[in-house]
């Protein structure tokens, strides 16, 4: 049986299930969620696995994918990060967003994404399946990045980044006025 991914309306409430075809190839909404990591003052990107069927050869955050039918968000990331960087580390959701990307006919993502955000200090090793390459990047080199090459990254990603960095910013911020150190 195919996996079943969870349709959701605007709301984030469900309303039925379809498998990953159904859903990519009709333009249904359904639950995603984007995994962001971070150590210090840089964030983890991986490039998207040529063979990938859309977005192949584009940097992306750590981990991104779908809960299953009867899983939990929570789940669903712990099982995709072991999966995609064979990794473990805990995640706090910070945003979500609604988007629709048209890549081709019968090619949709619609999708009300989940941004988590998670700190990593553990080696990570990307599954050749999902990336073909990774890298820890400073956020003020990515932030001047996405302004200038918007071109190498996912639809997904030039949404949720600026998120994930205004968070950075304000957590970097909070802690130099207590004269801690986040980094």
């Amino acid at each position: 049986m195919q996996e079943q991914l969870i349709r959701v309306n605007v709301f984030d409430e469900e309303i039925g299930y379809g498998t990953k075809e159904e859903c990519h190839g009709k333009g249904w909404l359904h639950r995603a969620f984007s995994v962001f990591l971070y150590r210090g003052s840089q964030m983890f990107i991986q490039r998207r696995a040529m063979e990938k069927y859309h977005s192949g050869g584009l940097w992306s955050n750590a981990c991104c994918s779908h809960p299953r039918k009867g899983e939990s968000l929570e789940e669903a990331v712990e099982r995709r990060l072991q999966e995609e960087l064979s990794v473990s580390c805990r995640c706090v959701e910070i945003d979500t967003f609604v988007y629709y990307q048209k890549y081709r006919e019968g090619l949709f993502e619609y999708e009300y994404d989940h941004v988590l955000l998670g700190e990593c200090q553990s080696e990570i090793t990307c599954n050749p399946q999902e990336a073909m390459d990774g890298a820890w990047v400073e956020i003020e080199e990515l932030r001047k990045d996405l302004e200038m090459h918007p071109e190498k990254y996912s639809a997904w990603f030039l949404i949720a980044c600026p998120k994930v960095l205004k968070v950075m910013y304000a957590w970097r911020q909070e802690a130099a006025e207590r004269g801690l150190s986040r980094e």
